[in-house]
């Protein structure tokens, strides 16, 4: 019997989504100047205020509020009206030296045998629904977001746009799992106050299904564009007005989408955040490594569907373990708990080796902070930064670098595939 399947994605607006690009801004800053920073920094955003708060291990010295005010103004939070504006929200920094206890359990003497900055579990996954093989339906809410936000930049096709919103996107999936047709799309965006609030409500609801759909409906392929038929129930702006939005409506804090940053709910998800944490924090790295297993093992034909377990003790460099789960759709003759043992033997799963294999010391996190940190498409960048001296450097970073399939060869070889 077919059955419904649901994601959410927010926009780079949101609360809880300006929090996360603020901290993972601060962190780029640390890791330009200073590679061996230890940093986790959370952001708190409510009505014209920002509190930084977090721990630091680093020998540079950053203009955190010049840095918090440039992501705000980059966001688009530009005008009084919002009741949260770059360039008058106050912001309150409670930044703090870093744990000695805590350090002492991940540094070493020689680099590779660094301890795990935390204990924890981590999850990565990969299905082939989409190119980027990740689950359709927040690959289509993201996919909707980015979209609005180009409209709203744009400010030719669509003028009354604001920066925050929320996309949901529920799938009807056939027995075999695959995606039958798109059954409903909620969408609920921030906008200027109109005269009519039924003009506008009409209005609104008009350019969603008319100019933002189409757009996105372009991007995909056939089979997927097939999916967008005349049956699609849309909710759009459901509460009937969305002038209120931002930190002005809600408190926005660090981590606190961690569901959106993954796989909207397909997969596992062991419950650590990933903004504002250095790479020292398996709490991240480790997930963005169990992706890019999962990827490649998919890419390369080992199964359709998989979910990859890692777990770690804080100080200790190895992992606890390592689980596999292909849903029934591996297509070796290997049982899961044997494709585990070739991932431990392929793949250097150490916190050093993690982090030098995906690049991880790097500035490359402000680009994660919103739209997802999974399916995205690694690519080189310049970047610049500026520090508290007023000196500038640009450095040159490859992003996502835990989505590039530069393991499907070994991965084949490894299983005689």
């Amino acid at each position: 019997m077919p059955y419904l399947f649901t994601s959410e994605s927010v926009s780079e607006g949101h609360p809880d989504k300006i929090a996360d690009q603020i901290s993972d801004a601060l962190i780029d800053n640390f890791l330009a100047w200073d590679p061996d920073a230890r940093v986790a920094i959370e952001t708190l955003v409510t009505t014209g205020q920002v509190v930084l708060a977090g721990e630091v291990k680093s020998n540079t010295y950053l203009d955190v509020q010049k840095i918090t005010r440039s992501v705000i103004e980059k966001i688009g939070y530009t005008k009084s009206a919002y009741m949260f504006e770059a360039n008058s929200c106050g912001i309150l920094s409670a930044i703090h030296e870093q744990s000695a206890d805590i350090n002492q359990g991940v540094d070493r003497k020689e680099r590779q045998d660094q301890g795990a900055g935390d204990q924890g579990i981590m999850f990565g996954y990969a299905n082939k629904e989409t190119e980027n093989l990740m689950p359709l339906a927040l690959d289509l809410s993201h996919k909707l977001l980015l979209a609005l936000a180009a409209l709203r930049r744009e400010n030719k096709d669509i003028t009354y746009l604001r920066p925050d919103a929320k996309a949901q996107v529920t799938i009807a999936y056939n027995d075999d799992h695959t995606p039958l047709r798109i059954d409903t799309i909620v969408i609920s965006t921030q906008h200027d106050d109109f005269d009519e609030e039924g003009a506008m409500l009409d209005k609104i609801k008009h350019d969603i299904i008319h100019i933002l759909i189409p757009r996105v409906k372009a991007q995909l392929k056939p089979e997927l564009q097939q999916l967008f038929d005349e049956h699609i129930t849309y909710h759009i702006n459901p509460t009937g007005k969305f002038v209120i939005g931002g930190p002005h409506g809600d408190t926005g804090l660090t981590g606190r989408k961690i569901i959106v940053d993954t796989y909207g709910g397909k997969g596992g998800h062991g419950g650590g955040a990933f903004s504002g944490k250095d790479p020292s924090k398996v709490d991240r790295s480790a997930a963005y490594a169990a992706r890019h297993i999962a990827k490649n093992l998919v890419a390369a034909g080992i199964a359709d569907e998989i979910l990859v377990q890692l777990s770690y003790a804080i100080g200790v460099k190895h992992p606890m373990g390592i689980y596999v789960n292909t849903y029934g759709k591996s297509n070796v003759a290997l049982t899961d708990g044997q494709i585990a043992e070739k991932i431990a033997e392929l793949f250097d799963l150490t916190p050093y080796g993690i982090e030098t294999r995906l690049k991880l010391r790097n500035p490359i996190y402000s680009e994660t902070a919103a739209y997802g940190h999974m399916g995205r498409e690694s690519v080189i960048v310049n970047k610049t930064f500026e520090n508290s001296m007023g000196e500038v450097k640009t450095v040159e970073v490859e992003l996502f670098t835990w989505e590039k399939l530069d393991y499907i060869e070994p991965v084949r070889k490894a299983f005689g595939f």
